[in-house]
């Protein structure tokens, strides 16, 4: 198993500067879309109601993160470099932009899901940095024949501040200024967004499908158990905090539907990770990632809008 994932990691999947761009405009095309569904008077939530919110960005930013340092230190030997730092990215992410739409279909807490999504992928300016440099760090001081990682921090936040924060800030005030046209144009975006990006990733993956596909199996088995965690971390969190069960849905899809594609962007960028690291098993991780936590939580999401809960107090 070991060799074949490690095997990816050699793979050169980053794209030249012209795909870089087009991907870092799909991605900012993707956040402006999520935040037309967020208004000012959601946000305010956090302050109305903060208990439920802190629950969900402690699992999203604190919890997962340190859980999936664990899972990758426990199974160090049958990892690759490559794909446990992967694995590492998708769990500092912010929450992914379906989540929304998974939680409504689950008759989860659409306020409570809309403003974590919008908080986590603002704060994930700073705390998606500090946790990769934190938790990646560790992963190679605890393996001694590992070069110790090194990326650019800076980087890494002034990228995010673009593609993540400053969307979100803009689509919230476009929203705000003209409800009208956000109204008619949201739909088309969000469905255009992923359409295009879902094209990148496929080109990315082309050149190497053959080799994708010999390593897709232990991907997958990877990426399911993740998922599992991660979604359970959302779950037994929000019960642990008694936060209702209607939230409860919420968090445990916000927690298990991570934004991987800001982690393919982050990826890459040549001047966040050299492709000397070895990101062609992160990228796939990523990758996978991307399409396994749709179909995982549309089936949560089936399974739970059969019950039909209270309102949370």
């Amino acid at each position: 198993m070991l060799e074949g994932l490690e095997g990816l990691d050699a793979l050169k999947l980053n794209f030249n500067q012209g795909g870089l761009h087009a991907l870092n405009f799909t991605l900012f095309f993707v956040m402006f879309g999520v935040a037309l569904d967020i208004k000012p008077a959601q946000l305010k939530l956090v302050f109305t109601k903060p208990k439920a919110t802190l629950v969900g960005l402690t699992a999203q930013f604190l919890v997962l993160p340190a859980i999936t340092f664990l899972l990758v230190w426990l199974f160090n030997a049958y990892l690759s470099t490559g794909i446990a730092l992967g694995m590492i990215l998708v769990s500092a992410c912010p929450g992914g932009n379906i989540s929304n739409f998974v939680s409504s279909l689950a008759k989860g807490n659409a306020a409570l899901s809309v403003s974590l999504t919008a908080i986590a992928t603002i704060l994930a300016t700073f705390l998606t940095p500090l946790n990769f440099e934190i938790w990646g760090s560790m992963y190679s001081n605890a393996n001694p024949l590992l070069v110790p990682i090194e990326i650019d921090s800076f980087d890494m936040f002034k990228t995010l501040l673009l593609l993540s924060g400053l969307p979100i800030i803009l689509g919230i005030l476009f929203n705000h200024r003209f409800k009208n046209i956000t109204e008619k144009i949201k739909k088309p975006i969000k469905i255009i967004s992923i359409v295009i990006f879902a094209f990148y990733v496929i080109i990315a993956f082309s050149a190497n499908f053959e080799h994708f596909i010999k390593a897709i199996k232990y991907v997958f088995i990877l990426v399911l158990i993740h998922n599992i965690i991660a979604l359970s971390i959302g779950y037994y969190m929000a019960s642990l905090f008694k936060v209702g069960r209607k939230n409860r849905r919420t968090i445990t899809i916000e927690t298990g539907i991570q934004n991987s594609g800001l982690a393919l962007v982050l990826i890459f960028n040549p001047k966040i990770f050299s492709p000397e690291l070895g990101t062609g098993g992160m990228a796939i991780i990523a990758g996978w990632w991307g399409i396994w936590h749709i179909l995982s939580g549309l089936l949560l999401a089936n399974r739970w809008s059969k019950r039909i809960l209270p309102e949370d107090n």
